[in-house]
């Protein structure tokens, strides 16, 4: 197999202002770059985009590559799959990762399928490693690691038989972590080619209202899970959480219950969160839900059955009925540490 020593990220944005997500893998991208001896090259869609192009260095491209063109301004599926498709083809690189956006998962299966590349969805973690798989060696894979079968086993992917891996990340995943000094990138503008079959889809009109719920940014995080039972009980996350200026979230298993908000859901399938203070009660702490908090600063978690995951990982654990400690936990506050 031919291909690029190269890992590229496709960088997301909207009206001119890129997605954290696209940032966080250019972090992790330059960390496989760097393990695979290879360079990490940033793609950016859209129009008047120079800026974010250099944006990118600070987060560790060695290059990107611009595309931009008014037509381009909104992501629409035919012509930015076509455009990457005709990218990847030309230059097959070896690693291309996207963020797990409503954008990313409609455009990575498209180009993974027109390209025949391997895809992984929803990874929580990316390695690069030798493989022996079949008795044959190879060199350098892209290890693209997720919760599986319901999340009872942890499942690392690989996709040997391709010379392009590819992989969607969600946002909060992989750690932010800006160079201290922008790397001296290049920016390599190719010029876009206008097809007819770009217009089939043209946008009328765009709604679109941002989440007013910003769990990545707390602090302090309470979440509940199944275990408290009812809403009525939940209410007790909440109002701990309010006590101690912290954000109220949930499990997977309360959301689908109505005791909280979707937005409000942390996990593999929710927000990925790294709180100081992550308080976990009534969660038994299944794979999923771990994925999406287990690097919190500090974790307590409260819970009724002692074998329960969730104190396999918890730096405090309380055994105990929920709905008698959160109360004293409340009263210790207002009223002896305030």
């Amino acid at each position: 197999m031919k291909f690029a020593n190269e890992v590229w990220v496709y960088v997301e944005q909207r009206d001119g202002k890129p997605a954290d997500v696209s940032f966080e893998l250019l972090c992790k991208g330059s960390k496989l770059a760097e393990e695979m001896n290879g360079t990490l090259k940033a793609i950016v869609i859209g129009d008047n985009v120079t800026g974010i192009a250099k944006q990118t260095f600070t987060y560790g491209a060695d290059e990107a590559v611009v595309i931009q063109h008014s037509s381009l301004k909104h992501y629409r599926t035919i012509p930015y799959s076509r455009i990457l498709n005709k990218l990847i083809e030309k230059h097959t690189p070896r690693i291309v990762l996207f963020g797990a956006t409503i954008i990313g998962r409609d455009l990575a299966p498209r180009v993974a399928s027109n390209t025949k590349s391997g895809l992984t969805a929803d990874c929580t973690d990316l390695k690069i490693s030798d493989v022996k798989y079949l008795k044959q060696d190879y060199p350098k894979l892209l290890l693209q690691i997720r919760p599986a079968f319901g999340g009872n086993i942890i499942a690392t992917i690989i996709t040997p038989d391709v010379p392009t891996q590819m992989a969607t990340v969600r946002e909060g995943v992989m750690e932010l972590h800006p160079l201290d000094k922008p790397k001296k990138g290049k920016i390599t503008e190719i010029e876009y080619k206008p097809d007819p079959i770009d217009e089939i889809v043209s946008i009328i009109e765009q709604h679109r209202e941002d989440s007013k719920v910003n769990l990545k940014a707390a602090p302090i995080i309470v979440a509940g899970g199944y275990g408290l039972g009812n809403k009525e009980n939940f209410r007790l996350v909440e109002e701990l959480a309010h006590t101690i200026g912290g954000e109220v979230a949930g499990s997977r298993a309360a959301v689908d219950a109505g005791f909280v908000t979707p937005d409000r859901q942390v996990g593999q399938t929710g927000v990925t969160v790294r709180p100081k203070l992550y308080i976990a009660i009534g969660i038994s702490g299944a794979i999923q839900h771990r994925a999406g908090m287990q690097d919190s600063n500090k974790i307590i978690a409260i819970n009724n059955d002692p074998d329960a995951p969730i104190f396999e990982i918890a730096h405090y654990g309380i055994v105990g009925d929920a709905t008698e400690i959160i109360p004293m936990f409340i009263d210790v506050f207002k009223h002896k540490l305030k």
